[in-house]
């Protein structure tokens, strides 16, 4: 078995300066910019992932961070009035309602929105 001392997660964007605002300035997550370009962006818990410049970028189509919030409301509430756009589903088995909230559906409370290079992120109730 390898002993590994720690771990991260990464993801691609375009445009390194429109990340670095978006995750600092819109969801008020510390961002350090690193060598070579890459944001180091520290979460809730102390865990970090990093964001890196790829010139090719494609957007995630699929989940790639996971913001638990207590107050799902609250949270779409805030991003909307960052200017964010939250995503509206309209899938008959897991919709969401006309805030992008998905609710009732056998799931956690959730929401879904894009950074600036497209990535999918949610707000989520754990429980």
């Amino acid at each position: 078995m390898i002993a590994f001392d720690s771990a991260f997660a990464g993801f691609s964007v375009d445009d390194i300066a429109a990340a670095e605002a978006f995750y600092r300035d819109t969801l008020g997550l510390e961002v350090e910019l690193g060598e070579m370009g890459i944001l180091d962006i520290e979460l809730p818990g102390g865990w970090h992932t990093i964001a890196y410049p790829k010139h090719d970028h494609v957007p995630a189509s699929f989940t790639i961070l996971n913001l638990v919030v207590s107050d799902i409301d609250a949270a779409v509430d805030a991003l909307n009035a960052a200017g964010v756009t939250t995503k509206i589903y309209d899938d008959p088995d897991f919709g969401t309602d006309e805030r992008g909230i998905a609710r009732g559906n056998g799931g956690p409370e959730i929401a879904w929105f894009r950074d600036p290079a497209g990535n999918v992120i949610s707000v989520i109730v754990e429980g």
